[in-house]
């Protein structure tokens, strides 16, 4: 059976930064809980909003789409397929657009001609999504390439926050965790172990989906924890993924031991999250994890570029040496988790 793999990436981020003290500060009133210290989020990007340089999520994506092909092997008339997954769809401005595809205005801008586009929306989960049904769409042999790509202006809901909290609680505070971006990733078939998609699996539990709460607290950033009763409901949601990878392993008579994965990328929603999932995780598939790579601290939750975004700063500052296993993990509302397996070697930023 062929594999896909990630020929190349690409990535924007906007050069306007902004602290977490500096949104604390214009706070009405400031919250009973130091934001900084529960989420790790030190600053984050935003995208510049002067009209004559406006970046809306069009522009943040093509400037990664076209920062991702000036990497690749191909160029963009050669590209089989372009999957768009932004949560924030704002182009000309401020103006939201559902249709046209972003997918096929992308491609348009970029000069994919022949593409199939299309749209997918799958929160926070939208580019490991796209990666999903781009590695499928590989292994069946309908395309031979394409690309996975999302442009995030999403701090204007750190701005509504900023502008509408009037209490020391209040359930907008997990939207200052937010910064803007772009990523794209091209996809082709692997031609041997060292660069290869080993297997990515999406699930949803929808059950859970009353846990996707916007505020932070003392555990982790998304969840709120009042009562024992909500601790272990948030302990079945971080059990989720786990189980999951346990029981396709088991399936294939592989331990997560076996994998041997070198590092491991969360998806960046909270600092004192990341530890607790781990744990969790090593209880229930009885192996310790990989040392994981994060970015949080400085580039915030860029929601559906998330993972991506690590991959491109932590492969910039040569901090993922060629060979290594990686092991992507996301995180969404709805509630979405899944688990991807590659290794890299010739990704390069």
């Amino acid at each position: 059976m062929s594999h896909s793999r990630f020929e190349s990436i690409g990535a924007y981020l906007p050069s306007n930064i902004v602290t977490t003290e500096d949104l604390i500060a214009r706070l009405k009133v400031p919250p009973s809980f130091d934001l900084e210290r529960i989420t790790g989020i030190k600053e984050r990007r935003v995208h510049d909003t002067r009209p004559e340089s406006y970046e809306d999520s069009f522009a943040l994506a093509i400037k990664a789409a076209e920062d991702c092909l000036s990497r690749s092997r191909y160029s963009a008339a050669d590209l089989d397929v372009i999957i768009s997954s932004s949560i924030t769809r704002s182009k000309h401005g401020t103006r939201m657009y559902m249709e046209p595809a972003f997918a096929s205005s992308i491609a348009k801008h970029v000069g994919a001609r022949k593409a199939i586009t299309f749209d997918i929306s799958n929160a926070c989960a939208g580019m490991l999504s796209g990666t999903y049904i781009l590695d499928r769409m590989i292994r069946a042999g309908i395309v031979r390439n394409g690309m996975v790509v999302s442009g995030e202006a999403i701090t204007p809901i750190s701005e509504t926050a900023v502008n509408e909290i009037s209490e020391k609680y209040d359930l907008q505070f997990a939207s200052l965790s937010v910064g803007d971006s772009g990523c794209a990733i091209v996809l082709d078939e692997a031609v041997d172990d060292a660069d290869k998609i080993h297997y990515i699996e999406m699930m949803t539990a929808s059950e859970h989906s009353h846990l996707c709460l916007g505020m932070p607290s003392g555990r982790t950033q998304g969840v709120a924890l009042y009562t024992d009763n909500r601790k272990m409901h948030n302990e079945a949601r971080f059990m989720l993924w786990p189980n999951t990878q346990g029981s396709y392993l088991e399936a294939q008579g592989k331990t997560f031991a076996d994998e041997e994965f070198d590092y491991i990328i969360h998806h960046q929603f909270g600092a004192a999250a990341v530890p607790y999932a781990n744990a969790i995780a090593a209880r229930e598939l009885g192996s310790p994890m990989p040392p994981d790579l994060n970015v949080i601290h400085k580039y915030g939750n860029t929601s559906t570029t998330s993972h991506f975004i690590v991959l491109h700063d932590q492969l910039s500052d040569q901090n993922i040496p060629a060979g290594s296993k990686l092991l992507m993990i996301p995180a969404a509302s709805g509630v979405v988790t899944g688990f991807l397996s590659t290794t890299i070697s010739s990704l390069k930023v």
